[in-house]
């Protein structure tokens, strides 16, 4: 009975499907029209509810978005340690103590320079003070603008309430900072011990006659972005060594907290070393006219050579993109998600540059 039924099932079945676990697919169902409008009513349906899923969620969806570009960026980290013989859960680790090492450095570089600039304000507040209730001149301004009074006023007891409104927002704003930055190091942990898994899946997912070649694009584009970005980091990590050398040889002041602003800033494709210099000679204007000089000149110095020797040799793996394209995409992504926007373009352009020269381009040259 049990093979007739078999034999049965295999028979109402479509021509060349075979049975798996669960038995044999059935006939497809017939098209009519109330199947087809029905079914493109729950299409639309289906549409907008995905739609206010992520206008709802779309902090949580950036989140993953840049959880998944790092991942993408640190993925070949950990294959060339697994390639040393070290096992995947362990490289994994090793790749997230480093990154966490980073995180602290440049946070631990860059706090105590304001803690102790707002302690050095708020302990010689007082000899301000002194020295303007002295002044004559201020004095004859607080008596002509009753400032005396608008103080009083400001310090009423609904001024005072919005302000402890604005510390508690403050707070807010850290503590929610610090718990996106926390979800993005777990789900960049995750996706790299689950990477492999994970493509092999979305592979899965493309119809077979052309799931190779669609997998052989797609490594191409992972092993690409990953190679941009490994290389951007690499690049930022020597601009700011080099800032930091710089910085300790004129005498700046915090050079290690400095030489954290150039690494990150010069993370931003086109203008980021730009900005970076012009924090650290800001900075060395300050301390002398001299040195801030010298600052111009060694950053003019140094980006000739960053762009001329450390970027093509470094980045001669990497897709090279387009230099209006990468300008374009940085304005987008600083107008879509900020500065993790301008990080994330450049991997963006790339990829669909890759697609654009395997697939769309072949396409329309066949017609």
């Amino acid at each position: 009975m049990a093979r007739e039924a078999s034999a049965s099932g295999a028979m109402d079945g479509p021509a060349g499907v075979e049975a798996g676990r669960f038995g044999t697919p059935g006939r497809p169902l017939r098209r009519n029209s109330f199947l087809v409008g029905f079914t493109g009513a729950l299409g639309v349906l289906l549409a907008y509810a995905v739609y206010l899923g992520l206008r709802n969620a779309a902090g949580m969806v950036v989140l993953v978005v840049i959880a998944l570009f790092l991942a993408v960026g640190l993925h070949p980290a950990v294959v060339r340690l697994r390639s040393w013989g070290v096992p995947r859960g362990l490289a994994v680790a090793l790749v997230a103590l480093v990154v966490v090492a980073l995180l602290s450095a440049g946070v631990l570089a860059l706090v105590p320079p304001i803690v102790t600039q707002t302690t050095q304000f708020i302990d010689q507040l007082p000899s301000y003070l002194e020295s303007l209730r002295r002044n004559e001149t201020v004095n004859d301004l607080v008596e002509q603008f009753d400032l005396m009074r608008r103080a009083q006023e400001l310090a009423s007891a609904d001024v005072v309430g919005r302000a402890l409104g604005g510390v508690l927002g403050g707070a807010q704003f850290l503590f929610g900072t610090l718990f996106r930055v926390l979800t993005v190091l777990v789900l960049t942990i995750y996706f790299l011990v689950y990477f492999d898994r994970m493509r092999d899946l979305a592979y899965a997912l493309v119809p077979r006659s052309r799931r190779e070649r669609v997998q052989l694009i797609g490594d191409e584009m992972l092993t690409k972005v990953g190679a941009y970005m490994v290389g951007a980091l690499s690049i930022a990590v020597l601009a700011g060594v080099a800032a930091f050398v710089f910085a300790l040889a004129v005498g700046l002041p915090y050079p290690f907290a400095l030489a954290v602003v150039v690494a990150i800033t010069d993370l931003i494709p086109q203008i980021g070393a730009t900005l970076g210099a012009v924090v650290v000679s800001l900075v060395g204007f300050a301390t002398e006219p001299s040195v801030g000089i010298a600052c111009i000149v060694f950053f003019v110095i140094y980006q000739q050579i960053e762009n001329y020797l450390l970027y093509p040799k470094i980045m001669r793996r990497s897709v090279h993109v387009n230099e209006v394209a990468a300008l374009v995409a940085a304005l987008l992504g600083v107008s879509l998600l900020g500065v993790i926007g301008a990080l994330i373009a450049i991997p963006t352009v790339a990829a669909i540059q890759i697609v654009l020269r395997e697939v769309v381009i072949p396409r329309q040259d066949r017609r």
